[in-house]
């Protein structure tokens, strides 16, 4: 059962929330300018696993029982902002004088962007506690909550791919350019800037 007008408003909202600028942005921007292409698309996936492992959970319940619950809450909400700070602290304060790599090390590179995109998902409770509160708000009446909110999840996962391939090839003309050393290390630092950023504000928010 679907509903044109809801869906239209659902496609409406969520892409509105895809463009606006946030980590998962600047975790595809940077790799994608920094590193390669296939490694941005890497992060994409990784990121999109994450945003739909938290519509699955939202659709067995568990979004609502982490919205329910101010510890659990904060447990994963200080553990996502541990995990981004470190990563941006790694950014800023150990960035690379160029961008260089061969072989085997990025084979490495290429898993380490895919875990960089799932992880920092998965550890951002405010996902799964949108879904729990965004979601069921489009789905039709008569529809299964549960099912309808998780197609709706994959619904927002494809517009979140679509725009991770628009920024990625918007990437690849000036890739070249900036990968030169002076900017690799600049753009380290103020991506790494921006996810310390992000940490700070996730730990120091409250459960909607």
């Amino acid at each position: 059962m679907i509903d044109l007008p809801l869906m239209l408003a659902i496609i409406a909202a969520a892409s509105l929330l895809t463009v606006t600028p946030g980590v998962d942005t600047a975790i595809v921007l940077r790799t994608a300018t920094l590193e390669t292409r296939r490694q941005a698309v890497l992060a994409g996936a990784g990121i999109c696993l994450g945003c739909l492992a938290w519509g699955m959970a939202v659709s067995l319940g568990l979004g609502a029982l982490l919205q329910a619950s101010e510890l659990g809450y904060t447990v994963v909400k200080f553990a996502g902002a541990a995990y981004l700070i470190w990563l941006g602290s790694r950014l800023v304060f150990k960035p690379r004088a160029s961008f260089d790599v061969g072989g085997a090390t990025a084979a490495s590179a290429r898993g380490q962007a895919f875990w960089r995109g799932l992880l920092t998902n998965l550890l951002n409770p405010k996902i799964g506690v949108f879904y729990v509160t965004f979601l069921p708000q489009f789905v039709p009446l008569g529809a299964d909550v549960a099912v309808y909110s998780f197609f709706l999840a994959c619904l927002h996962v494809l517009l979140t791919l679509a725009w991770f391939a628009v920024l990625i090839a918007a990437t690849i003309p000036l890739a070249k350019l900036l990968r030169s050393p002076g900017l690799t290390e600049a753009l380290d630092r103020v991506t790494g800037g921006v996810l310390v950023a992000f940490g700070v504000r996730l730990a120091t928010s409250t459960a909607p």
